[in-house]
């Protein structure tokens, strides 16, 4: 297709319309740490003990390893295509592919799963209310509502939907503090807990293995940088973005986890709602606890929209570039959101839910197990786009010293991750999981060989969708 016809039938992304903090938004509201603070920090504590805080210090600065790799691709290479068009600049059309296909397996199983979570809480909310939202037939209604919305704000305008998830990751992330700082301030002089800092009775193996919860809770960290079209001085703004994300929520969950182990100390450990058993010792008023549910469930509803831009975007640029059909490369004319693959992956997610729902799953399970699948993706994006970093700048000339530093350390924290999630074989279903996603990959590759074998000059367009080659589109 010539550039002139596709100029009439794609309306385009909106142009320079994010600022900053929606920027921010969208990266904090794909990390959901109210929803991570609510749990993750009480099962890192079943193996690190003391030294939780020191195991989210780790994870943090692996993360930022990733993060500083990515900043470098963000400061030259402005698109929609996220890691997709990154790693193409290092290991070519195949590594951009798997790259493309693993991010878009996370993100989308990260907002299908977070979806599960959202249906909780809600129906837990509710119940606060009086009104029994319990049983299969409420869980799916809640499923498809919830879900309903996440993808008609997606569909509706990026502005729209960063700005929902500006907002409510704000509301819930205050009133997470609110009940940190008053719990320690109850405490008095008791809130001072030195053996978080001596490391008493912890072990280096149970630390590392915390550390594995403690990065998966900061997948979806760089989502920032699907926006490069729509973002107002994409250069500056996106690595700012990525950076000070994870440098935010890195500082939330040490003090977070802090926080939980001087309040609950050994008892973090057995408690079903950590958060809600320190409302009770802080003697928060009645009204508290709805407030308190209310901003979990909003954190998990903010990252079912804030993954499903990413995976919009990221198949729009494959769709420009022809690796998946060109339809999927055009936006509303509206809206200028790439609706046809939203449509596609908002009620997919809905669907999956129903189902296991229907089949008898907790919410909450549903959460952890499409979460998990999702993860492996976000594992394998963030390790190619790491090695891709290295490949790339000495290729271009760039400084790499650091580069290196932080590769090694990504590429070996990712490493590590995707094995102690699959050693000692964790219980069913988890342990197909890693069998599903690999399922996966190798069939979004036949596509991929497919279209190689019958046109390959698509091959030479991968990675090349920058804001620059998009100009006068939309």
């Amino acid at each position: 297709m010539s550039s002139n016809t596709q100029t009439k039938v794609d309306a385009g992304l909106r142009e320079g319309v994010m600022s900053g903090p929606e920027l921010g938004a969208q990266a904090i509201a794909s990390i959901a740490p109210s929803a991570v603070i609510a749990f993750t920090a009480a099962f890192m504590f079943m193996t690190a003990g003391n030294g939780t805080m020191f195991a989210f210090v780790l994870a943090t600065i692996v993360i930022l390893a990733v993060g500083y790799i990515v900043t470098v691709f963000a400061k030259a290479h402005v698109s929609a295509g996220s890691l997709y068009t990154y790693v193409a600049q290092g290991l070519g059309p195949t590594g951009a592919f798997a790259a493309g296909v693993a991010l878009l397996i996370g993100s989308w199983g990260i907002a299908a799963g977070s979806l599960g979570g959202s249906v909780s809480y809600a129906s837990d909310l509710l119940q606060l209310f009086g009104v029994p939202a319990t049983g299969t037939v409420w869980l799916v209604a809640l499923a498809i509502v919830i879900g309903g919305l996440a993808t008609f704000f997606t569909i509706r305008g990026i502005r729209i939907s960063a700005r929902v998830s500006l907002v409510l990751e704000l509301v819930s992330v205050t009133i997470i503090l609110i009940l940190l700082i008053t719990s320690l301030v109850v405490l008095g002089p008791a809130a001072w807990d030195p053996k978080q800092f001596s490391f008493e009775g912890v072990q280096f193996q149970g630390v590392a293995t915390a550390m594995v919860l403690g990065i998966l809770g900061f997948v979806g960290f760089s989502s920032a940088d699907a926006l490069g079209r729509e973002a107002r001085n994409p250069k500056t703004a996106i690595p700012r973005a990525i950076m000070w994300s994870a440098v935010t929520v890195g500082v939330l969950y040490v003090f977070a986890a802090y926080t939980q182990i001087a309040v609950l100390g050994d008892e973090l450990s057995t408690v079903a709602s950590p958060l809600q058993a320190m409302a009770d010792k802080a003697n928060m008023p009645g009204w508290f606890t709805p407030i308190l549910v209310f901003g979990v469930a909003a954190s998990f509803f903010a990252v079912v929209v804030a993954p499903l831009n990413v995976v919009g975007r990221i198949v729009y640029v494959m769709g420009k570039e022809g690796v998946v059909p060109e339809r999927f490369g055009r936006t509303h004319e509206t809206h200028l959101t790439p609706h046809r693959v939203l449509l596609i992956a908002g009620p997919l997610a809905i669907a999956l839910d129903v189902i296991l729902l229907i089949g008898g799953a907790h919410p909450m399970d549903i959460t952890t197990w499409v979460d998990t699948y999702g993860t492996y993706g976000y594992m394998v994006a963030y390790a190619l786009v790491a090695i891709a970093g290295v490949i790339y700048t000495k290729r271009v000339g760039l400084p790499n010293t650091l580069v290196w530093i932080c590769a090694i350390v990504a590429v070996v924290g990712m490493a590590y991750v995707f094995f102690a999630n699959v050693y000692p074989v964790p219980p069913f279903p988890l342990n197909l999981l890693p069998y599903l996603f690999v399922a996966t990959m190798l069939v979004a590759f036949i596509r991929f060989w497919y279209v190689k074998a019958k046109n390959p000059e698509v091959l030479d367009r991968v990675g090349k969708t920058h804001v620059e080659e998009m100009e006068g589109i939309g």
